[in-house]
């Protein structure tokens, strides 16, 4: 199973936060792949898995947009009903905490790529070992 680095950056919540996000990432040719901008009152964490991870690191610094990063675990799943149920049970019969998720169909729609990130990643890596996972 794959793991990815996601950028993680805490902003307050406005108008054309995502807008410059996306811009600067856009305008030095960086691709987003995934992304998770929650509704939240204040501050909030927009999460971002993009094609150039160094790229991206790049344009952020020098536009001086801040940002952190975390390690995410990258689940391919069937696109049918129970899918997610069944990775979210593996994972609480673990003790394993989820602390976001969010999901991004494939392209040709059969299956949903599912970014995770966990309390104790080693240990979800080798719960979720053998699953149907692939590269996202």
């Amino acid at each position: 199973m794959p793991t990815t680095t996601q950028l993680v950056i805490s902003e307050e919540s406005k108008p054309g936060v995502l807008a410059r996000v996306s811009s600067v990432l856009g305008n030095a040719g960086v691709n987003i792949k995934a992304f998770s901008a929650p509704e939240v009152t204040g501050k909030g964490n927009l999460r971002i898995v993009v094609a150039d991870l160094d790229r991206a690191r790049t344009a952020l610094k020098a536009a001086k947009i801040r940002f952190r990063e975390e390690t995410a675990l990258v689940l391919s799943l069937e696109n049918t009903p129970g899918a997610l149920s069944r990775v979210a049970e593996h994972l609480r019969e673990a003790r394993i905490n989820i602390k976001c998720a969010y999901c991004t169909p494939s392209r040709e729609g059969k299956r949903a790529i599912i970014v995770l990130t966990v309390s104790n990643t080693t240990k979800a890596l080798d719960t979720l070992r053998g699953e149907s996972l692939d590269e996202f």
